[in-house]
């Protein structure tokens, strides 16, 4: 059953007020942590309560302009109530994404799973689809790293998506997905199957991250940025390599040009991998008491994607399935992510 409490609007704008005359008490900042997660607790009720406000004033224009019954203004009315009906869904399911750090950014990561260029390929494919995604929900994009293939494709690529609830979406893409297809670099033209493995963690900022790193756990290189030639190409050692000694965790950031914003991004991604296996540690201390543990491993593919003999997008832990493959490629993923988060709360 899904709570409908983010309709209350009047719960809401009250616990606004109290936010509010919190921030404005002049000893909040002696706790900077505390005052941070209060004024964006602030930040995001404004918005809620504007969205809330809005869609209310449509329900109301469209009841109004119905009980006209005129047919002249009938296609118009047709159109918001479609508009309407888009944005209750959203609302519905932003209740389904109350964990943690669900409401932040997101850091996704690809890698080409065995298989030479057909995977590497798949894995560009795969990082087009994500990135398509993110522009068709109005989600922005930053490219953190990128290894290119030798021959087509990637060998893997960083990516920070930023928006409200971006993580709390992608979470349902953690896992390997599978290809299968006739391979174009196939001379026989044989069907080949594909893997690559998606990563999703959440994406804070540095000093929000609660991980210490002890600076004699890790090595960083620092070396040129790889490229496919010409004016693009450093010719200073900007890129950065980590070395987690600890866990054997790399991390490598080469898209800035400065060699300071590359190692802060590298931070970035090192300490949310280190926090994501804290999490999947308390989460399987946990199973001990709940029932068995289960751990993204290589080769359990969450979604096949079929491109021949026939065509199907099947994710196979919630039989969730669509026929045009072409157009979830394109970033249509919306229907997967809502049946997941509906499964994971059945």
């Amino acid at each position: 059953m899904i709570s409908w409490s983010i309709f209350d609007l009047h719960e809401k704008k009250s616990k606004l007020v109290e936010l509010e005359k919190l921030a404005e008490n002049p000893t909040l900042w002696d706790d900077r942590e505390k005052a941070q997660r209060i004024l964006k607790e602030i930040v995001d009720l404004r918005d809620e309560i504007q969205n809330l406000e809005e869609l209310n004033q449509k329900i109301i224009d469209s009841h109004d302009l119905a009980l006209m019954d005129d047919e002249s203004i009938r296609p118009d009315l047709e159109k918001e109530l479609i508009v309407i009906d888009r944005l209750l869904d959203q609302l519905e399911l932003s209740t389904l994404l109350s964990d943690k750090y669900d409401i932040g950014n997101a850091l996704l990561a690809i890698h080409a799973g065995a298989g030479g260029t057909d995977s590497q390929d798949w894995a560009e494919m795969l990082e087009r689809m994500y990135l398509r995604w993110g522009e068709k929900n109005n989600f922005s994009a930053e490219i953190l790293d990128r290894s290119v293939g030798e021959e087509a494709g990637i060998k893997s690529v960083t990516i920070a998506i930023n928006g409200k609830y971006a993580y709390g979406y992608l979470k349902s893409e953690k896992g390997v997905h599978r290809l299968v297809r006739l391979s174009p670099f196939d001379a026989a033209h044989r069907r080949h199957t594909s893997f690559a493995q998606v990563e999703i963690l959440p994406d804070l900022d540095l000093e929000d991250i609660p991980i210490y790193i002890p600076p004699d756990e890790v090595r960083i290189d620092v070396f040129k940025s790889s490229g496919a030639g010409g004016q693009n190409v450093q010719k200073n050692s900007t890129a950065i390599r980590l070395l987690h000694i600890p866990t054997g965790i790399i991390v490598t950031c080469q898209n800035e040009r400065s060699q300071l914003q590359n190692r802060d991004n590298a931070f970035r991604v090192l300490k949310a991998k280190l926090l994501e296996i804290r999490r999947e540690e308390q989460e399987k201390e946990l199973s001990e008491f709940r029932g068995a543990y289960q751990k993204a491993e290589w080769g359990s593919q969450i979604r096949s994607y079929v491109l021949h003999p026939y065509q199907l997008a099947k994710d196979h832990r919630t039989d969730h399935e669509v026929g045009n493959v072409n157009a979830v490629l394109d970033g249509e993923l919306n229907s997967f992510i809502e049946a997941y988060l509906k499964f994971t709360i059945t």
